[in-house]
């Protein structure tokens, strides 16, 4: 397990960069098979390598992980458990990054200055700023690059996009963006846990802080940890959230947001287990909520609310859309079905990565960087106001939803789940968040709170790890 110095990292990243500017790439013929390289084979990563194994446009030539003993499962390829030795290989059309989420950025943007097309897993980034510079090494170095945001390539997704932007159902009054599936705690330590024997801990955490693992599973629990995850709003709500986006048209992201939680587990987990923010943009009032808990009506699986367990629910002049994973349909006000979504959430995703990549055009692309930056920035929205919250009573929060509906109806609903599963509000109570305002355009908070607020942009790095100002 060789361990590179800050000066090697450069060293290996600069030259690749250089190869690239004098090696131009070249775009594919239509049956020429697509070289591929994953990074990361854990539970996404593991999925990738068994679907592109499966395709006969591609071919995967090397993966790398950290933990060598993750490598195992890959067999006739190149291993490297260092990520920047794939960087060197020329052959290497496209790189497939599937690390934690503090990675995403920084091998994005390492594997385009090498000259690499990038179909980067979601969340894309792990904060605001770095997810701006994807965006902007995409464009310099003229790459294809795709967020993991499969849903956006379902056509479920796709035709209920055209017809609310084309007024079908009248306007769109106010949406619910929710995922209430179940998980359970993640049990406390009370010493470190020693990483596995096969992992390069300093090559895992990168740009995170290397401090000692307070968690008993060392692999995937990152989730829910703020130095390496994003809790539920970039692990799942990221996709619903690209989907709200997509179907409205939005080329930004809400100016506001407010939210309010907690993690009601005794557990090592940070993030909050109950979530739900306030936003509002374009005239249009959303609520994304977030639940890991059991529920009466849901049981064991989660909650249930305005009769879904996931998905958007858009409540518009002329009637209503539930749609999820999969597939939904249209209502009209008395409840009657007027259309019908069908969908198959996103398997196309990848093919429409290839098909850009051969053409060598990212307008092609259903789910390109800047989407996937925009839509994972409303994650990082809503966790930046949590984190920055503290105490309310659930009569100050529901005072500060004002008429807002469904902000009040989930509060309730909230409630009552809370209250099943026994929890005290009097000793735990809701975290109730800031309300922020965001600027698009400089892409940072503005207004009350702005201070503490924008000090969550831009997340420190190792030095051995930074990702440049310039890309």
């Amino acid at each position: 397990m060789t361990k590179l110095s800050r000066r090697g990292f450069f060293r290996t990243t600069a030259a690749a960069s250089t190869v690239y500017s004098l090696v131009p790439h070249t775009v594919l013929g239509a049956n020429e098979r697509i070289n591929v390289g994953i990074i990361g084979l854990g539970w996404m990563g593991g999925g990738h390598l068994k679907k592109l194994q499966d395709m006969q446009s591609c071919r995967v030539t090397a993966v790398s992980d950290a933990d060598s003993e993750m490598m195992d499962k890959a067999e006739g390829v190149v291993k490297h458990q260092d990520f920047r030795r794939l960087l060197d290989i020329k052959d290497i059309d496209a790189l497939f990054i599937a690390t934690p989420n503090h990675w995403h950025s920084l091998a994005a943007i390492k594997a385009m200055q090498a000259g690499k097309h990038v179909y980067v897993e979601k969340p894309v980034s792990h904060c605001i700023w770095e997810g701006r510079r994807m965006v902007e090494a995409a464009r310099k170095y003229k790459r294809v690059c795709q967020a993991g945001t499969q849903q956006a390539s379902c056509p479920a997704v796709q035709a209920a996009a055209r017809d609310i932007q084309a007024g079908k159902y009248g306007r769109v009054l106010w949406v619910h963006c929710s995922k209430l599936g179940s998980r359970k705690p993640i049990g406390k330590v009370a010493e470190p846990t020693v990483p596995p024997v096969t992992l390069d801990y300093n090559l895992w955490a990168g740009p995170a802080p290397m401090t000692p693992v307070m968690r008993d599973k060392f692999h995937y629990d990152w989730h829910w940890q703020f130095n390496w995850g994003d809790g539920e709003m970039g692990n799942w709500m990221i996709h619903y959230l690209n989907d709200l986006r997509q179907i409205l048209g939005w080329s930004d992201v809400p100016r506001n947001v407010a939210s309010f939680g907690n993690r009601f587990w005794d557990d090592d987990g940070q993030t909050p287990n109950m979530q739900f923010s306030v936003m509002e943009h374009r005239g249009v009032k959303v609520v994304v909520d977030v639940r890991n808990m059991a529920d009466e009506r849901g049981g064991q699986g989660g909650a249930v609310y305005l009769g879904m367990r996931g998905g958007n629910y858009f409540m518009c002049e002329k009637g209503y859309i539930k749609l999820s994973r999969g597939g939904g349909a249209a209502f009209n006000h008395d409840g009657q079905r007027i259309a019908q979504y069908k969908g198959n959430g996103g398997t196309d995703h990848k093919k429409n990565f290839f098909d850009a990549v051969r053409a060598g055009d990212a307008s092609l692309l259903n789910a390109e960087i800047e989407m996937g930056h925009q839509s994972t920035v409303m994650c990082h929205l809503s966790n930046i106001s949590w984190r920055l919250g503290s105490p309310g009573s659930i009569n100050e929060i529901r005072e500060r939803l004002g008429f807002n509906e469904d902000a009040l109806n989930t509060l309730e609903s909230i409630t009552r789940q809370l209250q099943f599963n026994k929890v005290d509000l009097n000793r735990m109570p809701l975290i109730a968040g800031p309300k922020l305002s965001y600027d698009n355009k400089s892409e940072v908070f503005t207004g009350a709170y702005a201070e503490d607020a924008n000090k969550l942009v831009r997340l420190s790095s190792r030095n051995e790890f930074e990702i440049p100002e310039k890309v």
